[in-house]
């Protein structure tokens, strides 16, 4: 080994060899947009730890507030990468007729189906409102394969799409008409909190999901692969700090500064995140059969056109990434 990979420099908080000096002397700004939520544990502890500076980035973080903005946003080049449900990834390129690509996995979707106290079975649904963020996409298809799977067809329920997870909470606590939604961290522990209850975890419903993942344009990966690569790395890197147990204590500090919300919620929403199966994925690894789930989905309920499958997903930035840790 050379010398040089022995000879390490501090920069962000994180040790880094000579080899990303050069990144970190060439900063790139780089322009994300999310939803709120705990899923966010890794982007904010690779901001907080210096993960995104020790590869030369500047992340510059965007909370949406439905999946029509981050879409509309990431195909007209407002912003650079999405995390988000990959599934609308797959939207932009079915509706938009635009090239988004899935270059990296995240989570199941982390969402569990919750009802109105006063309703007993998923039957009872039937003639009811079901609240989600846009009702062609993600986890809206989601939702409409657990209540088919039960019997219950689309026509037999409306839907009422108030956007992201915080506003269906919020329809539902304040109009008891809104009779279900799905909902994620720490949003489905205050569901809970508020007396509403739940149906199970939809990856439990409906079987394995390609949750929220990483995509862009496909114009803006062939000028930034470098770049891309950098990023993944860090991401991995944050992913990797944020499972490990030894680090619980911080993990849990970092989604309470971001969450500010009652520590209870904040170690219940943590617990969920590091659950196997069901939270963060080791290593942001892209779920292909999670991914197969979602296209089935969206073909049975999405009423989308027929797209082609290996232009939807490109790991081979991933790969790299990967391999250069």
């Amino acid at each position: 080994m050379q010398r040089r990979q022995f000879i390490n420099t501090i920069a962000g908080g994180v040790l880094i060899s000579t080899f990303q000096r050069a990144a970190v002397a060439n900063t790139n700004t780089v322009k994300v947009i999310v939803f709120p939520g705990a899923q966010n544990l890794s982007m904010w502890v690779a901001l907080e730890k210096g993960f995104f500076k020790s590869k030369g980035l500047d992340v510059q973080l965007t909370y949406t507030m439905n999946s029509t903005e981050l879409r509309d946003g990431l195909a007209n080049g407002k912003f650079d990468i999405a995390h988000s449900a990959v599934d609308n990834s797959v939207a932009i390129v079915d509706y938009k007729e635009q090239e988004s690509v899935i270059l990296m996995g995240g989570d199941s979707s982390l969402n569990e189906l919750f009802y109105q106290p006063e309703l007993k079975t998923l039957q009872d649904i039937r003639g009811k409102v079901l609240v989600v963020d846009a009702p062609n996409t993600a986890y809206a298809l989601q939702v409409k394969k657990a209540l088919a799977l039960a019997g219950i067809p689309d026509t037999e329920y409306t839907l009422n799409p108030v956007g992201r997870t915080a506003l269906r909470l919020e329809a539902m606590k304040n109009n008891k008409e809104n009779a279900a939604a799905p909902l994620n961290p720490p949003f489905s522990i205050q569901a809970k909190q508020a007396g509403l209850k739940s149906m199970g975890r939809l990856v439990d419903l409906v079987g394995a999901y390609q949750g929220q993942g990483m995509f862009a344009m496909r114009p803006w990966i062939n000028q930034h692969a470098e770049v891309i690569e950098r990023y993944i790395a860090a991401w991995i890197l944050a992913v990797r700090w944020s499972l490990n147990p030894a680090n619980k204590n911080e993990a849990i500090e970092i989604l309470a500064k971001n969450l500010k919300l009652d520590p209870a919620i904040i170690d219940q929403s943590y617990q969920l995140l590091v659950t196997p199966g069901f939270g963060l994925d080791k290593d942001a690894q892209f779920s292909q059969k999670g991914f197969d789930n979602l296209l089935s989905i969206r073909t049975d309920f999405g009423k989308g056109r027929p797209l082609d499958e290996k232009k939807l997903v490109d790991l081979k930035y991933y790969d790299r990434a990967l391999k250069s840790l």
